[in-house]
């Protein structure tokens, strides 16, 4: 199979609010009026969860199909923790992002626990998400300007 691009394009709708189009869908990011958002959505930061989330269900289930593992379903339970004085420019001593994410994976299925080792590890090595972030992906950020029509 060749390789797959995955598109998205955004607006703000406010300082804090974005809206966000996946295909035929459209994502709400927001902040909590805490942090100085309309709270019309979860932030960037819970989408990176949500998105890691929704990454080891599929993957989950694939790989226990692929085992022979008949999972019945799968909880996931996902927490990071991250220090905001970067993202407010108050401190740059922290990085901007996570410092870590624990994940808890509780599946529904009869399989043994070596069974379930062996698909964990899959899981962890297959998910593009996981691996989106523990290694370094390239990202380039390019300033795209309107131009001046001089009159």
């Amino acid at each position: 199979m060749s390789d797959l691009k995955f598109r998205v394009n955004a607006h703000s709708e406010n300082p804090t609010k974005t809206v966000v189009k996946a295909r035929g869908f459209e994502i709400i990011i927001d902040e909590p009026a805490e942090l100085g958002g309309t709270n019309e959505g979860a932030n960037p930061v819970e989408y990176i969860l949500a998105a890691f989330c929704g990454c080891i269900n599929v993957m989950a289930h694939v790989i226990a199909n692929e085992m022979n593992i008949e999972l019945r379903s799968v909880k996931i339970k996902m927490a990071g923790e991250l220090n905001p004085n970067r993202l407010f420019g108050t401190s740059f001593e922290d990085r901007a992002g996570y410092k870590g994410i624990e994940v808890s994976i509780e599946p529904d299925c009869d399989a043994s626990e070596e069974e379930l080792t062996k698909w964990m590890e899959a899981i962890e090595d297959r998910c593009p998400v996981s691996d989106n972030l523990r290694n370094i992906t390239p990202v380039e950020l390019k300033l795209k300007t309107k131009k001046l029509v001089k009159a």
